[in-house]
């Protein structure tokens, strides 16, 4: 069993990150990227990163930070602080980092790390996915992996306050 203590461990800066990719790549792993809000994580989610992670041996999960998904979504979002949210995702077992961006979009994040696998969800298209031009480029996939229809953060916010 897996000692919760380790979970913190999968949290990274994007300079510790970068340090930990080294190691990864010496081992010849293939890197799967994907981002989000994750705020209040849901079966979605868990289809989503499960998907993601399928595609590589190490999956690397960026996380908006605050600020950033209140000027996304609005001063109502997010329900959870980032720390929250990076903690949980660190917590899945399909996830093996998490790094949290300021800006708006994770380009700079994707192109420093550079991945092997760019996943999003099925509500993009390759010209509008961040970095997937950069990513292929380099020689990498990218991956629109399909939603699971009836799930997402917005809508489970709307049924409580209708409660």
């Amino acid at each position: 069993m897996k000692s919760v203590q380790s979970i913190p461990n999968k949290i990274f800066t994007p300079d510790t990150l970068l340090q930990q990719l080294r190691r990864w790549r010496l081992l010849n792993n293939k890197i799967v990227f994907t981002n989000g809000v994750f705020d209040i994580l849901h079966e979605g989610h868990i289809v989503s990163l499960s998907e993601a992670a399928s595609h590589g041996n190490i999956l690397i999960v960026g996380v908006n930070a605050d600020a950033s998904v209140k000027r996304l979504k609005g001063d109502s979002r997010p329900v959870n602080n980032q720390n929250s949210r990076a903690l949980v995702l660190a917590s899945l077992v399909m996830v093996d980092a998490v790094v949290i961006f300021e800006e708006d979009t994770p380009f700079n994040l994707i192109t420093s790390i550079m991945p092997d696998v760019l996943v999003k969800g099925g509500d993009y298209t390759i010209d509008t996915i961040v970095g997937a031009k950069e990513v292929m480029a380099a020689g990498g996939q990218v991956i629109i992996a399909p939603i699971l229809e009836g799930f997402s953060t917005t809508s489970i916010i709307e049924r409580m306050k209708q409660q």
